[in-house]
């Protein structure tokens, strides 16, 4: 253990999916702040949030590591950049293991904060989403990863930081959660699609594969996200909230990530393409763009509300 690696690993903990809990938190926020939500509840929530999903990412890559580290061969299909902090040797596994309990210990620090604020059933939420993440390998290796992240970042985010923010639980905020989540559970879909020869090789157990037939897992990416827009529009119908139906506006930039992972998994690029992280990378911006423009839509009623009171206080 020593700090150069720790420090590589803190680096090398996909920051760039943040985007996913930063869209995902706010909708959520601005939701529950049209129901007069606890704005300082929902900022603490949202650090909690955050590090729980870097520690995911970390123990994604432990996971990884621990199959490549078994299974040499698998080393062939997979991409360059894939755990190479690791595989380099500038961080080691006790390294990796340091940072996913330091990102541990603030979210359920973050839980302990919200307990006293929100009262004891945040500890059963904090207990839930815990349970989750701590179980997200063995998900994974059941070939159930996509569940264990759907749960934790969808229901569970949502609820979770709409209790602490207004003391209750909503349906609506639970259609939101569905939508979202499936640009969520997305971009983890897009990542089994780029691993899946090396996954296949390796026996790693995933959706893509449980399919046993690659073109049909390509064709299965638009059920994962039709889902989300199905949701989308059963939430902005019984919420009467028809400003979030700008997220529809996704549509052309999802069929132009749709061809960068068929040209990707094509035989020719595939593994050792370089485009690998930029298209990893594209599905979580994806998710990030569907969320804002909810998030959008959901703010425009929120100064249509305030707007409201003015006049009338006029």
């Amino acid at each position: 253990m020593n700090l150069r690696g720790i420090l590589t690993v803190i680096k090398n903990s996909r920051w760039y999916s943040a985007d996913m809990t930063v869209f995902s938190c706010l909708a959520c926020f601005l939701y529950a702040l049209g129901q007069n939500g606890n704005v300082l509840n929902g900022i603490i929530a949202f650090v909690g949030i955050l590090f729980a999903h870097m520690a995911t990412n970390l123990y994604d890559d432990y996971s990884d590591y621990k199959v490549l580290f078994e299974n040499p061969r698998a080393i062939e299909f997979v991409p360059d950049v894939k755990c190479d902090y690791l595989r380099k040797n500038i961080s080691s596994t006790k390294d990796l293991m340091v940072v996913i309990v330091l990102y541990c210990l603030i979210a359920v620090l973050t839980g302990i904060i919200l307990f006293f604020r929100a009262g004891e059933f945040v500890l059963l939420l904090v207990l839930l989403g815990g349970g989750v993440v701590l179980s997200y390998p063995l998900f994974s290796r059941i070939g159930l990863s996509e569940i264990a992240v759907g749960l934790a970042f969808g229901p569970l985010l949502f609820e979770g930081m709409y209790y602490v923010m207004t003391g209750g639980f909503s349906w609506g905020v639970l259609l939101l959660s569905l939508s979202v989540v499936m640009f969520t559970v997305g971009v983890m879909y897009v990542h089994t699609l780029l691993d899946y020869e090396s996954d296949r090789v390796s026996a790693k157990k995933t959706l893509a594969l449980r399919f046993n037939n690659k073109d049909f897992a390509l064709k299965f990416f638009w059920f994962v996200y039709g889902l989300g827009y199905l949701f989308l529009l059963i939430f902005a119908v019984v919420e009467k909230r028809y400003f979030c139906f700008a997220a529809f506006l996704t549509l052309p930039v999802l069929s132009i990530l749709y061809k960068s992972v068929c040209a990707y998994s094509s035989p020719e690029n595939y593994a050792r393409d370089k485009s690998y992280l930029s298209v990893l990378k594209g599905s979580a911006k994806v998710m990030a763009l569907f969320t804002f423009l909810i998030s959008l839509g959901l703010f425009v009623y929120l100064l249509k509300d305030y707007f409201s009171v003015q006049s009338i206080a006029i």
